[in-house]
């Protein structure tokens, strides 16, 4: 499958100001401001209830925002909503199928919507590993198999960008993994891909950058190594003799009068912990994963 890269066009993205005001008093997204490129991955993350959802729901065109200025592969928000439909594809966690289909049905379906050949449809079937299953009801499917023939409907308009909320949740892994290579495959071909994620391994696998939200602004933006080396303490764990574990920070001032200490207790093994995006997370919005 060959999708559209849009040539001379720096960022598919561009994000300014943006607000919304729930009821004139509830501020959920407060002046964010951001830009994603062509083919990049971009993670968007943040505890519930942080704005991520509002964003992502006026960015796809569900909703107006209350300010703020947003383009999404060149079409203004707010703006020509059927415009924007062309242009994007929107994979969301509990997305509705027509189950009484069989899967290549359902593509067909909504490829003849979108006035695409049939062959995508094979290709696409071919491109999430669902051609031997295509002919079989929905309602026979797996969760892992449901989730891929919705993602290959969200790339049937051959978007420019593409909206993945947890389009890995509740997956067995190897669907994962599976779902997780595709997405690289059409970033690769020049598709920008803007993800929400709880998962933060896989934030970390996938994504070129990623920003986290909280509290409706964004507190970090940057791609997860930089965010991991400029955010988290560089910790080491000291194993001793009788079975405990000693963590203690790199930055520590006292680190060499605690180290000489504890060697002196008898030390059977040193380890270097390197820090998670998820230590980030939880530095920058004071909350867990929920």
């Amino acid at each position: 499958m060959q999708l559209i890269i849009i040539r001379g066009v720096k960022c598919l993205i561009q994000v300014q100001d943006l607000t919304k005001t729930y009821n004139g008093k509830v501020q959920a997204v407060k002046g964010v401001s951001f830009e994603v490129e062509p083919g990049e991955i971009f993670g968007f993350l943040g505890p519930n209830g942080a704005g991520k959802t509002t964003t992502v729901r006026i960015l796809s065109g569900l909703m107006d925002p209350t300010s703020g200025t947003a383009t999404v592969a060149g079409a203004p928000i707010p703006g020509d909503r059927q415009q924007l439909h062309r242009l994007i594809g929107v994979l969301f966690e509990n997305s509705y199928l027509y189950e009484t289909m069989t899967g290549k049905e359902l593509l067909q379906f909504f490829g003849d919507l979108y006035r695409q050949p049939r062959k995508l449809v094979d290709e696409l079937l071919e491109l999430v590993e669902m051609t031997p299953k295509a002919n079989e009801l929905i309602k026979k499917y797996s969760k892992g198999m449901k989730q891929r023939i919705a993602f290959a409907r969200a790339l049937l308009p051959q978007p420019r960008v593409l909206f993945l909320d947890e389009p890995t949740s509740g997956l067995d892994p190897a669907s994962a993994v599976r779902l997780r290579e595709v997405v690289r495959e059409t970033a690769a071909q020049g598709t920008t891909v803007f993800l929400t994620t709880h998962n933060m391994d896989e934030a970390d696998d996938l994504c070129n950058r990623v920003a986290i939200i909280n509290e409706g602004v964004i507190v970090a933006m940057d791609s997860p190594t930089a965010l991991k080396e400029s955010f988290s303490d560089r910790t080491i764990a000291i194993m001793m003799q009788d079975g405990t574990n000693n963590i203690l920070t790199l930055n520590d001032p006292d680190l060499n009068q605690k180290m000489a200490a504890l060697i002196g207790q008898g030390v059977v093994k040193i380890n270097t912990v390197e820090p998670s995006l998820e230590d980030v997370f939880i530095r920058m919005t004071g909350r867990g994963l929920q």
